[in-house]
């Protein structure tokens, strides 16, 4: 199970494979993921039973930090905290 705090945290850095990083919000990066997965040909085994996009991008999110969407081409995302201005 994931630690409780990351899915506290409300931005996101993704990286793509020919694309430089982004900062993204939770709901970007949720919504990001969910398009992610409509490409894939086949969906990872632990995503299969869930019965929707939103759903499997949700557990992604909360359980991983990289997804291969073919052999040698993987994104990444990584919860970071974005400090207001003091």
């Amino acid at each position: 199970m994931s630690d409780p705090l990351l899915r506290a945290l409300d931005h996101y850095v993704v990286l793509e494979p020919a694309g430089a990083e982004r900062i993204l919000t939770a709901a970007e990066t949720l919504a990001w993921l969910e398009k992610q997965l409509g490409e894939l040909d086949a969906l990872p085994a632990d995503l299969r039973g869930l019965p929707t996009a939103t759903q499997q991008a949700r557990r992604l999110l909360e359980t991983a930090c990289e997804l291969e969407l073919e052999p040698g081409r993987t994104i990444q995302w990584f919860a970071v905290r974005i400090e207001p201005p003091s």
